[in-house]
């Protein structure tokens, strides 16, 4: 049985029951179901300000893990571009020091890779910045190992190349070794025909006639014949790298012309041909055109005494053979 409400009429002086109109029970309804809402977003609201929701628990989880993932990401990164330098210096200042190369620029090394717009597409995000950083150093570090790769296959390159100048450069005595005998060296000697002193651009060894007389280095022959200005039998090696050496006054020849020759290969025998008094090798080397002295180019497979020896005999003025 629903209740009763009574109120005290001042004009009757009578307690009167109450009779609600619809009007009267709108209004209440109204204000009960207002409260009702104002308490409901009070309630949402402290709970959104104090309280996290399960989704956004799950969210806070998913952005920390992803947080940590990247500053594991930095901190490799930071390790590679920390070898990556180490490598480069080695680079520059070791490796292509050795080669007589010029280091590589550090603009070349640190250019960037495209502009700004390459990176507009992560733009609008929660954590823009911290992708954008790390992918840069990502794209950074890629570029500059591509150009640390580039660099060491120069390296790669002169090393091999290094090693065939090395091989080429003349630096043997060409002849048998207990068997020779320098008697004339580099510069103005009186020459054994003419009695005069004139230029002798080569050294002269003595040694028995059918003495193995070698190749100072790799090189290809361009010339194996009987000279008519006086080198007799002779041979002349192109060895590259701008060198050249010629072995005359031979007895016989064991190359022909266009034929590859190795240090230490063969390629005559001491003679007496041409204008020469008795058995001996008359040897030059040519650089870039112009003949040198060869005791420079003893220095593979003597001591240092023997190389001071050397020298000191062929700077005596003495008579030649040729």
């Amino acid at each position: 049985m629903a209740k009763v409400k009574y109120h005290f009429n001042t004009k009757s002086l009578a307690v009167e029951p109450v009779k609600e109109t619809f009007k009267d029970k709108l209004k209440k309804f109204m204000r009960v179901v207002l409260a009702g809402m104002l308490f409901t977003v009070i309630v949402l609201a402290l709970g959104w300000s104090f309280f996290e929701s399960p989704k956004e628990k799950m969210q806070a989880r998913e952005l920390y893990l992803m947080r940590t993932q990247y500053q594991v990401v930095n901190d490799r990164l930071d390790m590679l571009a920390n070898v990556l330098e180490d490598i480069q210096t080695r680079d520059d200042h070791i490796y292509r020091v050795i080669f007589e190369a010029e280091p590589i620029p550090k603009t070349v090394r640190e250019a960037a890779i495209g502009g700004a717009e390459r990176y507009s597409h992560l733009d609008g995000f929660d954590n823009s910045d911290l992708v954008k950083s790390t992918v840069k150093r990502i794209d950074q570090l890629s570029r500059q190992m591509y150009v640390q790769s580039k660099s060491y296959d120069d390296v790669f390159s002169m090393a091999k190349d290094k090693a065939n100048m090395l091989a080429s450069i003349p630096a043997i005595v060409p002849i048998a070794r207990g068997s020779e005998r320098l008697i004339s060296g580099f510069g103005p000697r009186i020459h054994p025909v003419y009695k005069t002193l004139r230029p002798h651009t080569g050294v002269d060894f003595t040694a028995p006639t059918g003495t193995p007389i070698y190749a100072a280095g790799n090189g290809v022959v361009t010339k194996s014949e009987r000279n008519r200005h006086g080198y007799g039998i002779m041979v002349q090696i192109n060895h590259g790298y701008g060198y050249e050496t010629l072995y005359a006054h031979m007895s016989r020849l064991n190359v022909k012309v266009g034929q590859e020759v190795k240090r230490g290969e063969i390629i005559g025998y001491v003679g007496n041909t041409g204008v020469s008094t008795a058995p001996h090798l008359h040897y030059e080397v040519v650089r870039h055109g112009v003949k040198v002295n060869p005791v420079n180019y003893f220095f593979n497979d003597i001591t240092p005494e023997e190389y001071q020896e050397i020298i000191e005999k062929a700077s005596q003025v003495n008579q030649s053979l040729s």
